[in-house]
């Protein structure tokens, strides 16, 4: 079985995370959180791409102020990012916040984090524990000669005890690293000393395209070993873009199986069709559907037919024209320019 299903359960609003629950995604707004009209409308954004927990950083009272207002007009639980300044945690808490994220280290002692602590178990609020292999304590650095997955787990741990000893364990646990292997053996070793669960992610893992192959590397081989139970793909781009690449991870896994799994082959010499902007189209097209299914859009006739006859629905590309096929039956020969709207109609009328 795997880790994630032995792990604690943990409620971050209504959405259920831990002993078994499905693996949520995750994202993080980029707008600033006092504007609440930018920060509602990136997260309907995120939601309507299949978001469902949405992170808002808190660094002032005029953040957690909008927070009231931006959780009153989304549909998904909202987590508080805090950093340095504990009142920040006890502002985003009486706002609202579903569940806090801080690295209890860097908010100013023992006392403070026992003040937050104490606000959370009122309300039973979650708290995610952070580290990240950027921020790590001196004595850490020393005592392992630089960042490792050790020393990055003892952080950890050392962060959940200091929340433990105040009295709460309703907790998730994160370790964030940019690189991949330090990243995986760190999830590794805290899943062999702990059944909180975690959220997992690269942080800082770059541009759209670097950081969708590189997170899907590291969260793909982790949650392939039954590790995660919470993802974030971090993206420097639109974060709907994080939302989608989760989606794709999570789907390429077999741990999710709505929506439409567009499959298209990568062109060679024998394509006789604008098979890469057809693709692209297509994938563009399919975001639009609630359906479940696969659509396959070859562009050669070796291995279109059977490709397409595999999938739910497809087209298999000739000289400027190809083949509609459904359900492994072909339906009917189309000319090039007819691709695009037969598909559109298929999965409009696909339930009738």
């Amino acid at each position: 079985m795997a880790h994630r299903d032995h792990t604690r359960r943990v409620c971050i609003g209504d959405v259920v995370i831990g002993g078994g629950a499905p693996v949520r995604i995750q994202s993080m707004t980029n707008t600033k959180t006092e504007d609440a009209g930018a920060t509602i409308a990136q997260i309907h954004a995120l939601e309507e791409a299949g978001c469902e927990i949405a992170r808002c950083t808190v660094p002032t009272a005029e953040a957690a102020k909008a927070l009231s207002k931006i959780k009153a007009a989304v549909h998904i639980p909202v987590v508080a990012d805090i950093h340095f300044d504990y009142r920040m945690a006890l502002l985003a808490i009486g706002a609202g916040a579903d569940k806090i994220r801080i690295n209890p280290g860097n908010i100013g002692g023992a006392d403070r984090v026992a003040e937050v602590v104490r606000a959370c178990k009122e309300r039973q609020i979650p708290i995610r524990v952070g580290v990240n292999s950027g921020s790590l304590e001196k004595e850490i650095l020393q005592k392992y000669g630089g960042v490792t997955a050790a020393g990055l787990v003892e952080s950890a741990l050392d962060k959940v005890h200091m929340i433990e000893e105040a009295g709460y364990d309703n907790l998730v646990i994160s370790i964030k690293s940019s690189h991949v292997p330090l990243l995986v053996e760190a999830y590794e070793m805290l899943a062999a000393q702990s059944s909180y669960p975690t959220h997992v992610g690269l942080t800082e893992a770059g541009t759209v395209y670097t950081g969708s192959v590189k997170s899907a590397v590291a969260i793909g081989i982790l949650l392939e070993k039954g590790i995660g139970d919470t993802i974030r793909v971090s993206l420097s781009g639109d974060p709907v873009e994080e939302v989608k690449a989760a989606r794709i991870i999570l789907r390429s896994l077999g741990l999710i199986k709505s929506g439409i799994d567009v499959i298209a082959c990568p062109t060679c010499g024998r394509t006789q069709i604008d098979l890469i902007g057809l693709a692209a189209r297509v994938e563009q097209l399919a975001q639009s559907y609630d359906l479940t299914l696969s659509l396959a859009v070859m562009g050669c006739v070796v291995n279109g037919p059977g490709e397409a006859r595999g999938a739910d629905l497809g087209i298999a590309g000739g000289k400027g024209e190809g083949l509609l096929i459904k359900k492994g039956e072909i339906v009917r020969k189309l000319k090039e320019e007819e691709f695009l709207p037969a598909l559109k109609y298929e999965l409009d009328h696909w339930n009738d």
